[in-house]
Order: structure tokens, then sequence, then C-alpha cells
């Protein structure tokens, strides 16, 4: 075959659809912040929480005015920060007093600034933006707050949600043929969802062997639920990127998309990790 024929063939793009080069680089990244974060105490790890919920909600709040929704995000970000930092040092009735704290300030807020549907729909919408993002996130707080092996946990958490994306993406790029949900992400297989149970699994089960020192049947369990909780999390957040016709919620994490397309799937996760561990150790 000739040079010439060569370079007319056109270039082939990943089945996914990423920039692989640019996810990967940018995952490590993370994946290094994260980390180092966590190396030594876990308060450095709380503010980039906060930072990575702050970022999501602004992302949102540009996504909802397409519609034509307002998020009141300032008592979002203040209620956002008041709920991460009081659910790690008080635990779950901390989540729950700042949460309703928060959402009756985001419902004032827009009644002040005046009344009618759209005040509902707005104060709707920042009520669902509580509850989607920092509410969740408060249990990976809670999970951190452990004096024994906080930042083990929150660490295996993250973790099992890298596999079950790797898993998932490799898995559905090599075999994927059968589509899971093609009305809502025409990209996701179930080929691709067994190479994130494989993956979750495998590291499930070395996470709570020599991470936690519990039985691999947590591990098992772990990785069974994970890809569950975060493909229906994926999905959930395919569904609104489709009614708002985006394709991704942001730009600010090149390859990637926005924060909130590298939160989506954690986010449902995180309760039942919280869940399942504060049972079993």
């Amino acid at each position: 075959m000739t040079s010439d024929a060569v370079a007319s063939r056109p270039r082939r793009t990943p089945k996914a659809g990423r920039d692989l080069p640019k996810a990967i680089s940018v995952g490590i990244g993370l994946l290094v912040l994260v980390g180092a974060s966590l190396a030594f105490r876990p308060e450095p790890f709380v503010l980039l929480a906060t930072a990575a919920v702050g970022a999501a909600l602004w992302e949102l709040k540009q996504a909802f005015l397409r519609r034509d929704i307002h998020l009141p995000l300032l008592p979002l970000l203040v209620g956002a920060a008041g709920i991460l930092i009081s659910s790690y040092y008080s635990g779950p009735e901390a989540l729950m007093v700042s949460f309703v704290l928060t959402v009756a300030g985001v419902v004032v807020w827009r009644v002040i600034d005046g009344s009618g549907t759209a005040a509902v729909r707005d104060a709707a919408a920042g009520t669902f933006a509580t509850a989607y993002l920092p509410f969740m996130a408060g249990f990976v707080m809670m999970m951190l707050a452990n004096p024994d092996n906080g930042r083990i946990q929150v660490l295996l958490f993250i973790l099992l949600a890298v596999s079950n994306d790797v898993g998932g993406y490799v898995a559905g790029v090599l075999f994927g043929r059968h589509p899971l949900a093609p009305s809502i992400s025409p990209k996701k297989s179930w080929e691709g969802l067994a190479g994130s149970f494989v993956l979750a699994t495998a590291i499930g089960v070395l996470g709570a062997v020599y991470g936690l020192g519990v039985s691999p049947v947590i591990g098992v369990l772990l990785g069974i639920m994970v890809p569950l909780t975060a493909t229906v999390g994926d999905l959930a957040e395919s569904m609104i990127k489709r009614d708002l016709e985006l394709k991704d919620m942001g730009s600010l994490l090149p390859g990637h998309g926005g924060v909130l397309d590298r939160l989506d799937s954690m986010l449902l996760t995180a309760p039942f990790v919280y869940l399942l561990l504060s049972v079993s150790l």
C-alpha cells in the first residue's frame, strides 16, 4: 500500500469518543492530586472535595441556564461548604441539619429575589442541586472521618470509581456490541458493564484485604455494588445532559468534560459504600 493511500485513509477515533492522551494525563494528574491530599492529613482532602463540589455546582448553574433556570449559586456554595465540613466533623446528624439549612437558605434567597412560578422552579432546582452534590458528597466526608482508616476508605472508594470507569471503557472499546441504554447513553454497552464488574471486584478484594484488613467477601460486594450504582449515576447525569442538549457539563477537565462529568458516578455510589463499610468495619 502506498504512503499516499495510507495518508488518505480517514483517521479512526476511539469508540468511546474520548481524546485518550488528554484523558489519561488528566486522570493521572487527578489521582496524584487526590493521593497527595490524603497523604498526611485528612483536612486537605476536605478542601479539595469542597472545591470540586463548588466547581460542579457552577457547571450545573451554567447548564440550567439553557432552560432559563437560575440556581441561587451563593447560598448553594456556602451551604455546600457547611455540609461537607460539618459532616466530616460531626457525622450524620450534622449532615442532615446542614442539608435542611442549606435548602431553607436557597428557598429564602430565591423568594427574596422575587416570587411566582419562576421562583418555585429555581428553588426546586436549588433543592435538587443540594441533594445531588453536597449531600451525596457528605457521605465521603463521613468515611474520611473514621479515626482508624478513614483515608484508606476514601482512597478505596475513589479507586473503585476509577476501576469502574477504566474497566468499562476498555471492555466497551474492545468488545462492546450490545448497547446498555441506547436512548440515554449510546456508547455504554453490556460488555463494558461486565468489564467494570471484573476490574472493580479485583480492586475491591485487594483493598478490602490489604487496605482495610477485612474479609475478601466485602471486596466482592463492593465490586458488585459500585458498578451498579455508578452506572445508574452516570445514566442519570446523561439524562440531564440529553434534556439540556449538552454533550458535557463543562470543559474544566480536558478529555473528561466537566468536573460534574467525573463526579456523576461517584455521587450515587458514596452513600452505599459508606453504609456497607460502616456495617462491615
